[in-house]
C-alpha cells in the first residue's frame, strides 16, 4: 500500500538543504493521496513520527531542445509532491549502506 502511495523520495540541492536543517523530506507522491495516506505511507515505510504535511500538484512543462534537424518539442507530465516534517531528532536514511 505504502508503495503505491510514494512514488519516489525527490533528492535536489534544496531537498537536500530542507532535511539537513529543518527535518523535511521531499516525495513524489500517487495525484490521488491525501495527507492522512502520505502520513500512514511514511510512517510505516520508513518507522518515523510524522510531524506534518504539506502538498503541492507541480503543473506539467513543456520543453524545447535545439538539434541539427530544428527544434524538437516535449512536455514533462505533471506530478504531486509532498514535503514530510518529521517529529525532532528523527531522520531518514535514503541511501542505506552506502
Amino acid at each position: 500500500m505504502a508503495k503505491q502511495i510514494l512514488i519516489k523520495p525527490i533528492i535536489t540541492e534544496k531537498a537536500d538543504t530542507l532535511s539537513e536543517k529543518s527535518g523535511q523530506y521531499c516525495f513524489v507522491v500517487n495525484k490521488r493521496a491525501n495527507k492522512i495516506e502520505i502520513k500512514k505511507a511514511v510512517a510505516g515505510m520508513y518507522n518515523v513520527d510524522v510531524k506534518a504535511i504539506n502538498t503541492m500538484n507541480m503543473p506539467a512543462k513543456t520543453k524545447n531542445r535545439n538539434t541539427r534537424k530544428g527544434i524538437i518539442r516535449g512536455r514533462v507530465s505533471s506530478y504531486k509532491k509532498a514535503v514530510v516534517t518529521l517529529a525532532s531528532g528523527e531522520t531518514i536514511n535514503f541511501f542505506g549502506d552506502i
